[in-house]
């Protein structure tokens, strides 16, 4: 039979009220709905995302048809190059076009069957050409309907698991420049330009040059013996921890190639249902006597009937079915064998359809449900049936213009991720400061230059604290400031300059005397208020006294002097005792960064003074980091410097990224400091990065797990796989739950040998959790790598090309152009 689409075999009778009408007198009500992202999920979310399915579907009234219909189209990623985009950007965007991978949207649809239709008078109207709807809608029926359907919509929606919205008139049928919904079923065609293909059900069902296939699970015996809301991953999982994925996972984004998963569940009347059985048992008790067969059936009937009414089930009859595609003849046979082992994972077999399939099809119009042959589903229960839903989406991107890209586990399309400002929005976290953790090899510089840069690119200002060099190449990528400590030019500052505009509020000076008491509080020596106090009039009285003598420069010497030459004598007229003000001991504890003194240098800058301006900062520390005064001083001054930013530059995104050199600053005793920079930066826009490798130091100092840890909203593991023997330790002081620690055992289990990328583990919260891969183009790995071959090559590039984009733009082609397999 070849047909078109003759207005006498068409189905559906009109879409009115945003309902669409099937020539019967049936009536169905369509929603768009949003899944939770795959691999999310922990295995109590299944359980109760499979509980709130099934209390949403009792809600409908009997005669109605739950139609799920899941869309699984391979796609390809497209690059956006109408804007003007910064090199490494567009290296991106030029990487990942092309990219494929399998685009997931599903819809539901509700529908009531005309009351005039006894329950199995189901003769497709495939055959019976045109109807005519005889009974006028009963309002009462429909009002009935109605309340169900939105009773239902707010019982999935308020879950969280779900978002559903309804599908207006236009969605449904299109308009002239989109296709609607029920078109593009009928064209099997995705997009939204409409496409006109004849369908055939001659030889083979096809869609136009798509040749299809249709699998289902109709018959009780291709059924496996168990379900559940979910089954373990393998690929995920390690000997520890269980990774969980939905039940029908297999049948929706772990199956890759073209599908559509329709899932059925018809609700009917269940009295009568239960009647119907009842005397069939009695049928099959009389005929047992004959033949084995009926006995067991007998068995299995009165089993049935039992479980529905001791444990109040709703009996339901199902039917699920995998309808694929293809335009080339030689893949139907791997698709084929996909499909097969997808069901077997499962533990069910796979039946292809060949007579029954233009009549599944058919009845998979959306609008067309009653169509379906009822003696292709299965009884059962509704807890049974609502296992074989696909309970998962894909990896959704953030609309915000904030973010990074990384890639989606399954394919490594990629995705834009917001872990800064949409978590704020939506109450997830509290504060934008973050903590990673990752042992060196797992690709945690990589995570970071690729964070670091993303921001930079939109107009983030950031100082970074280094040990060991991984900025260098973003350094110069972006044409920021680069300060690294050597004999003959030391790192100076100055906090006691003012910049131009600027005044010496109380954050200022709360900053310089925390400063100077980190100076001259050394180790487990706490300060008394009383010193607090008089450093606080010791800062004000300075700042007059300039006033008054313009010609002194605002610096430490300046300070140093007036208190040994002013301040001292003010103490005096106020009869200050030595043990609430010891200003000799703070003039002798502070005699070295004095004139003259051993450390001169490093508080009277009169150069570089204002950093403010400059949006990329680097403060390499590695020829200090074992200097036990330098190095926690100069840390502390840097951070210093971005205080000042963070105070002075309203309304625009700072952020310090502070590597191992934190435990100097924690060891020193200087706590407080990291304390104050870690709850102060919130209120000005900014976020606070701490990196470290080893979980052990964190454990190890208290400050930091009070300080870093509670004040880090987001944390970002990166390959735990060698701790995960003690990773129990790790999961307490970071308030991991279960979920999160199968995620993080998981990464990098099961990589994709033919791409070249590490898994990231992000946290947001405790609430929002996602296994992100950190993917780059190759110009992108040549700045950010840590490989010191590789960083020398960089470098001999980049003088030999003039500048350094020059030179990676030379280097990575010829890499690609040497090894085409890898590019």
């Amino acid at each position: 039979m070849h047909t078109h689409t003759h207005a006498h075999t068409f189905p559906i009778y009109k879409v009115e009220n945003d309902c669409i009408l099937s020539k019967r007198g049936d009536i169905s009500i369509a929603f768009k709905s949003t899944l939770p992202e795959i691999f999310t999920l922990s295995d109590k979310e299944y359980e109760s995302f499979h509980q709130i399915l099934v209390k949403a579907i009792k809600v409908l009234p009997s005669n109605t048809i739950f139609h799920k219909q899941d869309w699984f189209v391979s796609k390809r990623n497209v690059a956006d190059f109408q804007y003007e985009l910064p090199f490494l950007s567009h290296c991106s965007e030029r990487f990942f076009n092309e990219r494929p991978f399998l685009d997931h949207h599903c819809n539901i649809i509700l529908t009531r069957k005309a009351s005039t239709t006894a329950v199995n008078s189901y003769a497709s109207s495939l055959l019976r050409g045109d109807l005519v709807v005889k009974d006028v809608l009963s309002p009462i029926w429909l009002q009935e309907f109605l309340d169900a359907t939105s009773q239902f919509q707010q019982i999935l929606s308020d879950s969280g698991f779900m978002k559903l919205s309804r599908l207006s008139g236009e969605d449904l049928i299109g308009t002239t420049r989109n296709v609607g919904l029920i078109e593009k079923y009928w064209s099997l065609n995705d997009s939204d330009l409409p496409i006109v293909r004849d369908i055939q059900f001659k030889d083979e069902l096809t869609v136009g040059d798509q040749r299809c296939q249709i699998f289902a699970l109709s018959d009780v015996e291709d059924l496996p013996s168990l379900c559940g809301a979910r089954i373990n991953y393998d690929r995920f999982s390690t000997d520890r921890t269980k990774f969980s994925v939905g039940f029908a996972s297999p049948l929706g984004h772990l199956l890759s190639c073209n599908h559509i998963f329709n899932q059925y569940i018809f609700v009917e009347d269940a009295q009568k249902t239960i009647k119907a059985l009842e005397s069939k048992r009695l049928r099959l008790q009389s005929l047992s006597t004959y033949s084995r067969e009926n006995a067991i059936a007998r068995d299995a009937t009165n089993e049935f009937l039992n479980e529905a009414i001791s444990a109040q089930r709703l009996p339901v009859k199902a039917h699920f079915n995998v309808l694929v595609w293809t335009t080339d003849k030689q893949e139907l046979k791997e698709v084929r064998t996909k499909v097969s082992s997808a069901m077997a994972q499962m533990d069910a077999v796979a039946r292809q359809e060949i007579h029954g399939a233009p009549q599944l099809f058919w009845s998979a119009i959306p609008g067309n449900e009653s169509d379906f042959p009822i003696n292709d589903a299965f009884d059962t229960f509704l807890e049974q049936a609502t296992c074989f839903l696909n309970l998962e989406g894909a990896y959704q991107s953030s609309l915000s213009p904030i973010g990074i890209r990384l890639g989606d586990r399954l394919t490594g399309k990629p995705i834009h991720v917001d872990i800064s400002d949409e978590p704020m929005h939506r109450g997830i976290c509290t504060n934008r400061n973050k903590i990673i953790i990752g042992p060196s090899g797992s690709g945690k510089s990589f995570f970071t230059n690729h964070m670091v840069r993303s921001y930079y690119e939109q107009g983030t200002h950031i100082v970074l604290v280094d040990v060991g060099h991984s900025y260098k190449g973003l350094c110069s990528a972006v044409n920021g400031y680069y300060f690294t400590y050597s004999e003959s030019h030391p790192i100076r500052f100055n906090p006691f300059f003012i910049s131009e505009g600027d005044t010496l509020d109380t954050e200022k000076k709360e900053s310089i005397k925390t400063l100077l008491l980190a100076l001259w509080k050394k180790g487990d020596e706490s300060f008394n208020r009383s010193e607090y106090v008089a450093l606080s009039i010791s800062l004000q009285g300075y700042y007059a006294h300039l006033q008054q003598s313009k010609d002194i420069i605002p610096c430490f010497n300046t300070y140093y002097e007036y208190l040994r030459d002013v301040f001292i004598d003010v103490l005096k007229a106020d009869k200050v005792k030595d043990k609430d003000f010891d200003v000799e001991n703070f003039l002798y504890v502070l005699r070295p960064y004095y004139r003259g003194g051993e450390f001169d240098y490093l508080l009277n800058a009169t150069e570089n003074l204002d950093l403010l301006r400059e949006r990329f900062i680097v403060f390499e520390l590695d020829n200090i980091k074992d200097h036990p005064i330098l190095f926690p001083v100069v840390t502390i001054i840097i951070m210093e410097v971005f205080i000042s930013k963070m105070r002075k530059l309203k309304g625009v995104r700072k952020m310090i990224l502070i590597e191992e050199a934190w435990k100097a600053i924690a060891r020193e005793g200087m706590a407080e400091y990291i304390k104050y920079l870690f709850k102060t930066v919130r209120k000005f826009f900014g976020e606070a990065i701490v990196v470290t490798q080893e979980v052990e130091d964190i454990i190890s100092s208290t400050v930091v797990k009070q300080a870093i840890i509670n004040n880090s909203d987001c944390k970002i593991l990166l390959d735990q796989s060698k701790y995960q023997n003690k990773f129990d330790a790790i999961q307490e002081l970071l308030g991991l739950s279960d979920k999160e620690k199968a995620m993080i055992l998981s990464m990098n289990k099961s990589n994709d040998p033919s791409r070249k990328y590490k898994e990231v583990f992000i946290s947001l919260g405790g609430m929002l959790s996602r296994v992100y891969a950190t993917e780059v183009s190759l110009e992108e790995y040549l700045i950010y790598t840590t490989e010191e071959s590789e960083k020398v090559k960089v470098e001999q590039y980049a003088a030999r090309y003039g500048s350094i984009q020059k030179g990676i733009q030379a280097l990575a082609n010829e890499i690609r152009n040497a090894k085409p397999s890898k590019a």
